[in-house]
């Protein structure tokens, strides 16, 4: 059978497409549409120009109804709730879109970590609080409506920074949902890909994830990153540890939409039989 490298998205899963003998399987999805109109212009171009064929949406975040209309208009893009618990950046906020003062800081803001990060004072993450499950519960149900509401054709849910792994009672919450709204949740039988690596120098990124593509072999694969444009608007965003964030996440959607890494894909999938 000749082998073939598939850009595929979450609706594949259950086609009988995903899992071919002898296939390499990538699913690259861009995280955190809705964030910033920014991030929202660069999920969209990454689709439409580019190599991304799943994206992660954010309900409480003050740019959801423009990602919202953006995603109407391209109802082929794969679309997953990046159900959210926190609130990382230091100039920017997000409030939960329900009453839960177990979740937020003194100001009404979700907390900005997780886990306790020493970039950050005492108390300012969800570890340190005395957060209650079924206040997460009725804000992740929240969450997950009006999405629903207006993206009818969502087909799964993940989670921001990772807060199923802080207790397992969050994700068996969130597999609870999933299971009640007929969504999927964490693709955790695809292999990690690692794209370019955490060291290398943003310019030097499309060469790396074409050179890391090169080395693929049949499995299936999960590649994840964070698309936007380096705006006005990205470059007040950011926090202690982690100040470049516009210049890092214009350098993804270039990536994303590298003629280069297009072109590495379709000579993948030729020259491999």
């Amino acid at each position: 059978m000749k082998k073939t490298i598939l850009l595929f998205v979450m609706a594949l899963f259950a086609s009988g497409i995903f899992g071919q003998k002898n296939s390499i399987e990538l699913l690259v999805r861009a995280d955190d549409i809705g964030s910033f109109h920014a991030a929202n212009v660069a999920c969209i171009e990454s689709y439409k120009n580019g190599i991304v064929r799943s994206v992660e949406l954010m309900a409480p975040c003050a740019w959801f109804p423009e990602a919202v209309k953006m995603l109407a208009e391209n109802p082929g893009f794969d679309v997953g709730i990046h159900l959210v618990l926190t609130s990382e950046w230091s100039t920017v906020k997000w409030r939960p879109l329900t009453h839960c003062p177990s979740l937020v800081d003194k100001d009404g803001y979700f907390f900005p970590m997780v886990w306790k990060n020493d970039n950050f004072p005492p108390n300012n993450s969800i570890i340190e609080s005395n957060w209650k499950i079924e206040e997460v519960e009725q804000e992740l149900r929240a969450q997950i409506e009006v999405s629903l509401k207006y993206l009818p054709h969502i087909s799964h849910l993940s989670n921001h920074m990772g807060f199923m792994g802080l207790d397992p009672k969050l994700k068996q919450l969130v597999e609870k949902l999933a299971k009640e709204y007929n969504l999927d949740t964490e693709t955790n039988d695809l292999k990690y890909f690692g794209g370019w690596g955490r060291d290398t120098k943003p310019e030097e990124r499309i060469d790396k994830f074409c050179e890391n593509l090169e080395k693929l072999t049949p499995g299936k694969y999960l590649f994840v990153e964070h698309p936007a444009k380096d705006s006005e608007e990205m470059k007040t965003v950011g926090h202690k540890g982690y100040e470049t964030v516009g210049l890092d996440r214009e350098w993804v959607t270039r990536v994303f939409t590298s003629e280069k890494v297009k072109e590495t894909i379709k000579k993948k999938g030729d020259k491999i039989d």
